[in-house]
């Protein structure tokens, strides 16, 4: 069992929700590997969220997230989340359902985050009619390498030991002090594991690279508030790349965008976030 795959692993109390009105809950374990200073990442919760919904619906033709929205509560730790899960509809081309993400924190249970998603089957998105093209960008080896012994602030993102970034030196100037500020950060990705990319990685492909507001000259704080993505096709093995864009901050509040290819140029996901984003005074 591949890194990922550990932690997309529920035990369910008694099997997950299969049918219209079912509801279900599990437990899985996240442990710090999949951190960003003191908090998991919403990526990875994301998928795990998404996994456990396609786990009982797989039986109906529906085990992958087409589209989902997914809304942070609450800053989750590493360790022990409880996945509880309820199937709303089962249709015929596609079954709709939501999982909560609970931790066991300040002597009770803490909601971290409330996911509602539609499934179905990926490999229904062919032929593709239209679709951005996969950006211009060097090959992965001719890109720098995001390693935690990169900087004091990469350093925290445990994560990153675990998923071979490689980010464009076009976009890369934050990580020298100098950021383009043009809200734009491109990178090769994959796991460091030799994982092959699937439809159940693509919910934290998305959020999985430091945020765009870096490319602001805003490094550090910038929590998920709100996600919604949608799953476009089936990757295909070999690198993701993903683009991060920003057209919009607002006081506080920052709008990401993300798309993420694959190694044949398909566009495999999208989503858009809103985050928070603290600007320098001045």
């Amino acid at each position: 069992m591949t890194e990922l795959d550990d932690a997309l692993a529920v035990a369910w109390d008694a099997g997950p929700a299969t049918a219209s009105g079912s509801m279900a809950v599990g437990r899985a374990h996240v442990g710090e590997g999949w951190s960003i200073g003191h908090a998991l990442n919403g990526g990875i919760l994301m998928a795990l969220a998404t996994h456990a919904l396609g786990e009982g619906l797989s039986g109906h033709g529906h085990p992958d997230p087409l589209t989902w929205s997914a809304t942070f509560l609450s800053a989750a730790q590493a360790g022990e989340v409880e996945v509880h899960v309820e199937v709303l509809r089962v249709g015929r081309s596609l079954s709709t359902a939501q999982a909560r993400l609970i931790q066991q924190a300040d002597g009770g249970p803490v909601e971290r985050v409330r996911l509602l998603a539609s499934l179905g089957d990926a490999s229904r998105t062919d032929p593709v009619h239209r679709s951005p093209r996969l950006p211009d960008l060097p090959r992965p080896e001719a890109c720098l390498p995001a390693t935690r012994q990169s900087s004091p602030l990469a350093e925290r993102i445990t994560m990153l030991d675990r998923l071979d970034v490689r980010v464009d030196p076009a976009t890369a100037g934050f990580a020298v002090g100098q950021p383009s500020r043009r809200g734009v950060i491109r990178a090769w990705l994959r796991m460091r594991d030799g994982r092959e990319p699937d439809v159940a990685m693509l919910p934290y492909a998305v959020d999985a690279l430091m945020p765009v507001a870096f490319d602001l000259g805003v490094p550090g704080w910038a929590p998920t508030l709100e996600l919604t993505g949608q799953v476009l096709g089936r990757p295909a093995p070999g690198w993701l790349v993903a683009e991060l864009t920003t057209d919009t901050v607002v006081g506080d509040l920052l709008v990401e965008d993300a798309a993420v290819w694959d190694s044949t140029g398909r566009l495999v996901a999208r989503s858009r976030q809103l985050a928070g984003v603290r600007l320098p005074a001045n």
